[in-house]
Formats: structure tokens, sequence, C-alpha cells
């Protein structure tokens, strides 16, 4: 892998904004809505994206806007007198998840973190240790950002967005540091699965690209799972109850002897782990004639879904095939693909992140993604995509915590990053 000299003078004059940014944005609820059918699932989201294309304006991004499905767009133009520079585009998603509510965030600031218990003083059940949370021995000194107690942060995906605009910041008041065409994007709905469903690749207009939405300091994340979906509808036999003796066969106790065939000590995301796959049930709804089994599947290797598919359509005929009068419908839909599919193909742009975390005194750790990102869909449509840590940690529960620290050192990362962009065409 090449190697690039640092551009140490590219952190002179950094005044941070990103404890500040991010405090603001976790405020601000954004929660998706996996129920919903509209896009984005919640008009909440562009009560962000309406601020964020505000302060983009104020710093200079003069073309800083939001589409009508709740997308945000800016570009910082190229700087060099390089015109044929690859145009690099940054990515992080406004929503949060729907796990745990996102509404009246009190974002806390634990200054000087000392390794003793977090507690969390909206609810003092909520106690954030390092016994649970082990990467919290490494932040000892840090500043910590919590919520209280009754809601998630949203450091997934926020910490990314004020990372991305602090950059914007940094850029704005130091303009002899050299970049390409830098675009934003800011997307909705990535929570649930959504967040690129309606993105106009040509207005986005980039050539690489990276998404900050990875956790700890240093991981960089080029290769995920590849994902589909699975829906099984199972078709009962309805009598009315009191005359049901022979006749009745309720789809419902079908359904559940399809989940109890399922392989106890392995197949599962309980069970597994690092490489290994899994097939997991997400959902369960139905009554006497239908009910419906939704899964998710799961694998770094794409011909393993397949297989798994198989598999489970196996298991769900050897039950069917026992109740006469029950059919089955089974429905495959893809989710994403394994984004180093992609990557493994131009190489030199995980390679160049590598080098920007070294020149900052950040040790890289390539790592795998035991899901996936806004990047593993972008990659497939034409933007290879890896992802770059922010330092946000526990998501999903209200034990989230972000370091401060951490985040700067992603903005100094990508001030680095840019600088070696804009020596390389490719």
């Amino acid at each position: 892998m090449p190697t690039f000299e640092s551009n140490i003078f590219s952190m002179n004059n950094y005044s941070s904004t990103v404890e500040k940014r991010f405090v603001k944005y976790a405020k601000i609820d954004t929660t998706a809505d996996p129920n919903s059918t509209s896009f984005p699932s919640s008009e909440i989201q562009k009560d962000l994206g309406r601020e964020l294309v505000n302060e983009l304006k104020e710093l200079g991004v003069e073309d800083a806007e939001m589409d009508e499905w709740g997308y945000v767009f800016g570009t910082i133009q190229n700087n060099t007198s390089n015109p044929d520079l690859p145009t690099i585009c940054f990515c992080s998603h406004m929503d949060t998840a729907p796990d745990v509510t996102g509404k009246n965030v009190k974002p806390i600031v634990h200054r000087n973190y000392d390794g003793n218990p977090i507690t969390l003083p909206d609810d003092n059940s909520q106690v954030i240790t390092v016994e649970q949370h082990p990467y919290l021995k490494k932040k000892i000194g840090d500043d910590l950002i919590t919520a209280s107690g009754h809601t998630l942060l949203g450091a997934d995906d926020k910490a990314g967005i004020a990372i991305i605009m602090d950059l914007v910041h940094h850029l704005s008041k130091n303009p002899d540091i050299p970049h390409p065409t830098i675009r934003i994007l800011f997307t909705p709905d990535e929570e649930v699965g959504r967040g690129v469903d309606h993105l106009d690749m040509d207005k986005l207009n980039a050539d690489f690209g990276y998404t900050l939405d990875g956790g700890v300091l240093g991981s960089l994340e080029d290769e995920s799972f590849s994902a589909d979906g699975v829906s099984i509808t199972i078709n009962g036999v309805s009598a009315h109850p009191g005359y049901a003796k022979g006749k009745m066969i309720h789809s419902v106790k079908v359904a559940a002897e399809i989940i109890e065939q399922l392989p106890k000590d392995s197949w599962s995301p309980e069970t597994t782990e690092h490489r290994e796959g899994f097939v997991h049930p997400t959902s369960f709804n139905g009554g006497l004639e239908q009910t419906t089994i939704g899964f998710i599947i799961r694998d770094h290797i794409t011909a393993k879904l397949a297989e798994y598919e198989e598999r489970l359509e196996g298991i769900v005929k050897s039950v069917v095939d026992q109740y006469e009068g029950v059919t089955y419908e089974f429905e495959v839909k893809e989710q994403y693909r394994n984004m180093k599919e992609i990557l493994k193909d131009v190489p030199f742009v995980s390679n160049y992140a590598i080098s920007a975390m070294e020149n900052t005194g950040v040790e890289p750790l390539p790592t795998i993604i035991r899901g996936g990102t806004d990047g593993s869909r972008l990659s497939f449509m034409g933007l290879p995509c890896p992802n770059i840590f922010t330092g946000e940690m526990a998501i999903h529960s209200r034990h989230e915590y972000v370091s401060v620290q951490d985040m700067e050192k992603a903005v100094a990362t990508l001030t680095e990053l840019v600088q070696i962009w804009s020596t390389h065409n490719a």
C-alpha cells in the first residue's frame, strides 16, 4: 500500500465545533418509523435536514439544499490547479433507530472521564460501566457524551453528521488546505433499510465516497454482510371454533412450529460471530387463517444467502406438508450486498483512508461489519464507499455514548484524507 507524507499544517488554527454541533443535533428528534410507507418514514427527519442546510449555507456552501425526499446535498469546490481530480462524497444518515425513543434527548457531557460507572440521572437503573462496555477503558481522560437515561443518544449517526459539518467549518476557515471537489450527503431512513431508495446518483455526481458511521477510533469498514429479507406466509384452514374438530388448522400454530424447528445452537445472531452468517426472524404477525413471518438473512459470502434460503424453505415445507390444506408463500427480497465485492477493485479508496489515519496518529483498524451501511448500497450504485469511525458506541440503546476526542480525530482524518485525494487522480 502506498504511503503519503503527512500534511501536518492541516490542523493548524483548528477550533473544534464538533461537540457543540453534536449536542445540537442530538436534541432534534429524527426517529425513523419502520411501519411507515412514506419517504422519509418520518417527516421529523426533515427538521434536522433544514437545520443542516442553513448551517451549510452559513459556512459558504452556496448550493446546499434538501430535496423532496429529505436528502441534503452540498458542494465544496476543488481548490487545486488540477481539474481532473475525482469528486469525493462524505455521507452520514440523519435518522435514529426506532429501537429506543429519540424524543426529548438530553445530551450530557462528562468531562475528563475517570473510568467510574456513569449513572444516568433520569433513570438511575441505567448505569454505564467498563465491564459492560470495555472500550471505555481506552477513553479515560476523554470527554464523553451520553443521554440522560430515558432515550438513546443518537450518536448513530449524528456523530458522523457533526464530524462532516466540522470538516466543512474547518475548510471554510482554512481555504489554503488543498482538496478536490467534495460532495456532502445526509440521508434519511438508513436505520429502516431505505436510506438510498430515492437518491438521485446523477445529482450526487461523485466518484468515490466514505460514510461516517463507524465505531471505535481507527475503524475502517470496507466489508459488510450481504443481506436478503424473506417473508413467509402460512395459509391455514379456517373454521368456526365451536365446530372446528377435524377441520381447523391454525396458521399461527403452524408458523410457531416452523420457528421451533430453527437450530438452537447455530444459524442465529445470538450464536454466531465474526464471519458467520445467520437466519433471524424479525416479525411474526397473524391469526387463524394467515400468519406472516419476516426474516433477515445475512452472510459475508453472497452465494451463501441462497443456501440459507433453500434450507429455510426446506424447514417450512417439511412442517406445512404435515397439514392437509395448508399452503405457504416464500418471498425473497434483496436488501444489500457486501461492499467488498466493489471495493476490492478500487483498493486505493480504503488505502487512502488508512494513510490519512496513520498521518494523523490514529492506528487504523480495518474490520468487517456484521451489518451494513448506506455505503453497502452506494457501492453497488456506482459510488465505492467504505465506512470510517466516528466514536459512536453502544448504539441503539440508552447506554449510547461518544467521545468528543474520537470525533475530533475523525475530523483530522478527513482533513488529511481530502489532501491525499488532492494529489491523486485515483
